[in-house]
C-alpha cells in the first residue's frame, strides 16, 4: 500500500493518542475509581475534556498530509456556512427553513423538522474549525461569535423548553441535542451560565428522563444509546450527576441478547425497527455510540460496570466482522442507507458506499480495542489492518469524508510495524434471526439476504431506500479478493434494474417507489427460511413468496469450497407478469466490456446486445466468474448502460445522472409460470478452464431433488450431503419425519458431522435416518434424545421449534 504520508513521521506526533484519549488499560467489571462526597467543577471539566478530544481527535501534526488537507476543507466548509447564515424568522440559512405552517408529523413536517438537525450540524462545522489547529479559522472570534449567534437564534425560535416537537421525534431527541451539545463542549467556555442553563433546559424538555422508562418504541438498541449520549453530555455540559448517572445506567437493558425486537441475538443477528438487519446501519451507530461512551466515561465516577458490557464487546467478532469483507461492509445489512448517495451540497461528490461506510466502523473497532482485553485487541487490530490493506477499491486511508479521530486512528493502526494484517477467514456463518449468512473464503466472499415472517422485504421511510423491493427475495451478494470490491460502490444503486438483483427470483409485476409505505416493512407469509452451518459448508432454504406478489417458490443454496450450488423449484404465480431467476448482474463501471463465453464461444461486447441461448451448459465472464448448468438451459444474456441518479431512489440526493455497464445472466420462467425450476453453480474468480472442466465433470455434483417437497445435492469428492425437506420424505440415504434443513459431511479420518436446524420454528419432534453403518455417536447437542447406531444412524430429535433456528451438530465415527 503506497501512502504519501511518513510512517515515522506520523508515529511521532501520534504517540499520545490513546494516552490523551484516557483509553488505555482493560475494561473490568467494578473498576471505576470511587469519588467521595459530590463531583466537583473539575469531574465535570476533566469529561468535558475527554469528550473534546473524543470528537476532534488527538495525537496527529496539523501540518501532516492527509490532516493538512482534511482541515483546510474543514475550514473551507465553515467558512461558506459563516458567510451564507443569515438568520431570519424561521431558518438560520437561506433555504433551509425549519418554521412548519401545520405542525404534525406528516412527511412535510418531516421535512422541517430535519432543518433543526441540520442547522445545529453547520453551526458544529464552524465550532469544530474554531478548536481544530490548522483549518485556517483556529481562534477567529468572528467565527466564534457567529456559532453563539447562530446556537442562540436555534434556541429563541425553535429548539427551546416551550416549544411542541413535530415532524420527525429523532431530529428532536438525538440529532438536535447531540450537535447542541458537542458545540456547547466546544466553546464551553465562551457561553455564559444563563446561556449554558437554558440549552439544558431544552433538552431536558426534549430529552426527559422519562424517555429511560421503559426499553421499548424509539428507546431501543442504537437510538437508546444515542438516547443516553444526549443525557449524558447533557449532564456532562450542565454539571448533572443524577443526568449522566442516569444516561449510563440506561444503556444496560442495550447488552444482554434479545429474543425478538431491537438488539443483538445471541447468535449475532442485530435487528432495529423490529424486523430489519441493521448491522451497517443502527449497529454501526450503537457500536459507535458505546465505544464513545465507554471511552469517555472510563476511570470516572460514572465508568461503565455492568457486566453485559463484555458481553457487547464479544459481538465485533460474532456480529460486525462476518459482514466486513477486505474493507467494505455489505449492503444488505445496511437496507435503506445503501440509498443513501450524493446529496447535491457535498463538496467532494462521494456517495455512501459499502466502502466508506465501513471506514467509521473499523475505527470504532479501534477505539473498542482499547477497552477490551489484550487478546481482542490484538486480534481486533491485525483484523481490520487486513481489511485496510486488501481494499483496492476505497481505501479508509484516503477516505476524504472519515473525521479527523478515525482518520488519525486508522493512520496509527497502519504505521504499527508490529501489528500484522490478518487474512480472510474460511468460515460459514448463518444469522437465522435475520434471514442472513456469509460464507468467507481466502480469494472471494458471498453473502445473501431473505424474508420471512420475521425479517422485512425490504425498508422505505425518510424518502430513501424506494426501489429496494426485492432485496430480500434471495439475493446473492458475491466480491473477489482482486475483483469485484466495486460491484455495489461504483454507483450500482441509481443504475442497476431493480428487478434483477443478482440471485433473485422475482415476477416483474411493475412496483411502485416506496410501495407499502414508510416504515410499513412488508413481510412475506412463509417462515421456513434458514439453514445450517458446520462452519465451513453451508446448506440454505427460502420459502419465497414475492413481495406485493403471487408469485411463490422454494430457493436452495448450497455453500462450498469454491462453489455455491443454486436451485429453485416450485416457481408459480399468478401475476399476469413474467417471471425470472437472475443468475447474475455485473456492474462493469462506466466503460467496461469483459468478455462473455457460452460454451466456449465468444459473444458480442457491443451494448445493447442480448442473446436467448438454449442448451447452455456453462458461461463464463472474464474476470469475474464462471456459472455452470447441470443438464443445460436456456440462458438470456444482456448487455446494456443504465443511467439513473441518486434522487431516483432517495429524494433527499443528488439529481446528477449517472450511466453504468452492466451485464446480465438470468433464466427466464415465462409468464405466470406454473412449478417452474432452475439449477445453476456459480464459481466466483474462476478460469475459463476450471469452469469448462467443471460442465465437464458429471460425476462432481448430484443433484438427488429439485421439487417443491425436497431439494438436495452430494458431492462425493468433498464427502457433501445436503438437504431442504420442505416436507416428510426420504432423499438419497436420508429420510427427515418432519420439515427441516440436513447437511451431512464425510470426512477422510471415518468421522463425520450431521447439522440439522428447523428454520421454520414449528417442528416439535423429528427423527432423522442416515442409511449409513455408524460405528458411534462422539457428541451431540441436547436437542438429540435418543439415538440408535448400527447398520444405519437414526437420531432423534425432542422440540425444534424453540431453538430459533439454530444449527444442531452431531458429531460420529462411521464404520
Amino acid at each position: 500500500m503506497s501512502t504519501s504520508w511518513s510512517r515515522r513521521g506520523f508515529l511521532a506526533t501520534s504517540g499520545g493518542t490513546a494516552l490523551a484519549l484516557g483509553l488505555t488499560g482493560t475494561f473490568t467489571a467494578g473498576s471505576a475509581q470511587a469519588l467521595t462526597g459530590e463531583a466537583t467543577a473539575d469531574d465535570f471539566a476533566a469529561l468535558r475534556a475527554k469528550w473534546r478530544t473524543l470528537i476532534l481527535g488527538a495525537g496527529f501534526s496539523p501540518t501532516a498530509e492527509p490532516f493538512k488537507s482534511k482541515l483546510a476543507t474543514l475550514g473551507t466548509n465553515a467558512k461558506a456556512n459563516w458567510d451564507t447564515m443569515a438568520p431570519a424568522d424561521g431558518s438560520l440559512w437561506p433555504g433551509m427553513v425549519y418554521k412548519d405552517p401545520e405542525p404534525d408529523t406528516d412527511q412535510e413536517s418531516y421535512g422541517f423538522s430535519s432543518q433543526i438537525q441540520s442547522s445545529f450540524g453547520k453551526l458544529y462545522t464552524m465550532a469544530e474549525a474554531y478548536a481544530q489547529p490548522g483549518s485556517g479559522l483556529t481562534g477567529d472570534a468572528g467565527l466564534k461569535g457567529a456559532v453563539i449567534t447562530g446556537v442562540e437564534h436555534l434556541y429563541t425560535q425553535v429548539y427551546n423548553e416551550n416549544q411542541a416537537r413535530y415532524g420527525n421525534w429523532y431530529n428532536w431527541q438525538i440529532g438536535a441535542p447531540q450537535s447542541l451539545m458537542d458545540i456547547a463542549v466546544l466553546l464551553f467556555e465562551h457561553f455564559t451560565a444563563e446561556q449554558i442553563a437554558k440549552y439544558c433546559r431544552a433538552v431536558d424538555h426534549f430529552v426527559p428522563d422519562s424517555v429511560m422508562d421503559k426499553y421499548t418504541g424509539t428507546s431501543t438498541g442504537a437510538n437508546r444509546v444515542d438516547l443516553c449520549r444526549s443525557m449524558i453530555l447533557r449532564g456532562i455540559v450542565g454539571g448533572s450527576e443524577q443526568k449522566i448517572t442516569l444516561g449510563r445506567d440506561s444503556l444496560s437493558p442495550v447488552f444482554p441478547f434479545v429474543t425478538t425486537g431491537d438488539g443483538y441475538y445471541a447468535d449475532g443477528s442485530f435487528i432495529q425497527h423490529t424486523s430489519i438487519p441493521y448491522i451497517g446501519g443502527y449497529g454501526a451507530v450503537l457500536n459507535d455510540g458505546l465505544g464513545r461512551l465507554f471511552a469517555l466515561l472510563r476511570d470516572s465516577a460514572w465508568q461503565v460496570t455492568d457486566p453485559g458490557a463484555q458481553q457487547f464487546l464479544d459481538t465485533v467478532e460474532m456480529a460486525i466482522a462476518p459482514f466486513v469483507y477486505n474493507g467494505l461492509m455489505m449492503d444488505n445489512v445496511s437496507s435503506r442507507g445503501v440509498t443513501r448517495g450524493l446529496v447535491a451540497s457535498d463538496p467532494f461528490q462521494l456517495p455512501q458506499d459499502d466502502h466508506n461506510r465501513s471506514h467509521g466502523v473499523m475505527g470504532s473497532i479501534v477505539l473498542l480495542g482499547k477497552g477490551a482485553s489484550p487478546e481482542q485487541q490484538a486480534r481486533w487490530n491485525a483484523m481490520v489492518k487486513g481489511w485496510m490493506r486488501r481494499d483496492y477499491y476505497g481505501t479508509a486511508l484516503e477516505n476524504p469524508k472519515l473525521s479527523l479521530l478515525r482518520t488519525s486512528q486508522l493512520y496509527e493502526l497502519e504505521a504499527d510495524d508490529a501489528i500484522k494484517p490478518a487474512p480472510e477467514p474460511v468460515e460459514h456463518r448463518v444469522f437465522p434471526n435475520m434471514d442472513r449468512l456469509t460464507h468467507r473464503r481466502r480469494d472471494w466472499a458471498a453473502s445473501l439476504s431473505m424474508a420471512s415472517t420475521r425479517i422485512s422485504h425490504y425498508e422505505t421511510g425518510n424518502g430513501e431506500g424506494l426501489r429496494m423491493w426485492h432485496t430480500g427475495s434471495g439475493w446473492l451478494q458475491w466480491w473477489g479478493a482482486d475483483h469485484g470490491l466495486e460491484q455495489y460502490a461504483d454507483h450500482y444503486w441509481p443504475t442497476v434494474d431493480p428487478y434483477r438483483l443478482p440471485g433473485i427470483t422475482v415476477s416483474k409485476k411493475p412496483l411502485t417507489d416506496g410501495q407499502g409505505g414508510d416504515w410499513a416493512g412488508p413481510r412475506p407469509d412463509f417462515a421456513w427460511v434458514g439453514g445450517v452451518t458446520d462452519g465451513e459448508f453451508g446448506t440454505t432454504g427460502q420459502q419465497l413468496r414475492g413481495i406485493f406478489s403471487t408469485m411463490t417458490a422454494k430457493k436452495a443454496w448450497f455453500w462450498l469450497d469454491d462453489t455455491v450450488v443454486c436451485l429453485g423449484a416450485g416457481i408459480s404465480s399468478a401475476d399476469g407478469a413474467g417471471v425470472e431467476t437472475v443468475v447474475d448482474n455485473r456492474n462493469l463501471g462506466a466503460s467496461g466490456a469483459p468478455r462473455l463465453l457460452l460454451d466456449g464461444s465468444a459473444q458480442p461486447t457491443t451494448q445493447g446486445w442480448s442473446t436467448k441461448r438454449a442448451g447452455t451448459k456453462w458461461a463464463h465472464v472474464a474476470g469475474h466468474a464462471g456459472y455452470v448448468f447441470p443438464g443445460g438451459t436456456t440462458l438470456n444474456a444482456l448487455r446494456e448502460e443504465r443511467t439513473g441518479a441518486w434522487k431516483d431512489i432517495n429524494r433527499g440526493s443528488s439529481p446528477k445522472a449517472f450511466t453504468r455497464r452492466y451485464l446480465t445472466l438470468w433464466q427466464d420462467h415465462g409468464t405466470d409460470p406454473a412449478d417452474a425450476s432452475y439449477a445453476y453453480v456459480m464459481l466466483p474468480g474462476a478460469s475459463v478452464a476450471r469452469t469448462a472442466a467443471r460442465a465437464l465433470d458429471r460425476d462432481w455434483l448430484e443433484i438427488t431433488a429439485n421439487s417443491p417437497q425436497q431439494q438436495g445435492v452430494r458431492v462425493p469428492s468433498l464427502g457433501f450431503t445436503g438437504v431442504n425437506f420442505w416436507e416428510a420424505g426420504t432423499v438419497g440415504k436420508v429420510t427427515a419425519s418432519a420439515p427441516a434443513c440436513v447437511q451431512i459431511r464425510e470426512k477422510r479420518d471415518g468421522t463425520a458431522t450431521i447439522c440439522v436446524s428447523d428454520p421454520s420454528r414449528t417442528v416439535t419432534g423429528l427423527t432423522l435416518t442416515w442409511k449409513r453403518p455408524v460405528k458411534s455417536v462422539t457428541s451431540k447437542p441436547g436437542a438429540v434424545t435418543s439415538v440408535e447406531t448400527g447398520r444405519e444412524l437414526k437420531l432423534t430429535f425432542g422440540d425444534l421449534s424453540g431453538s430459533y433456528g439454530a444449527t444442531h451438530k452431531v458429531q460420529v465415527r462411521t464404520v
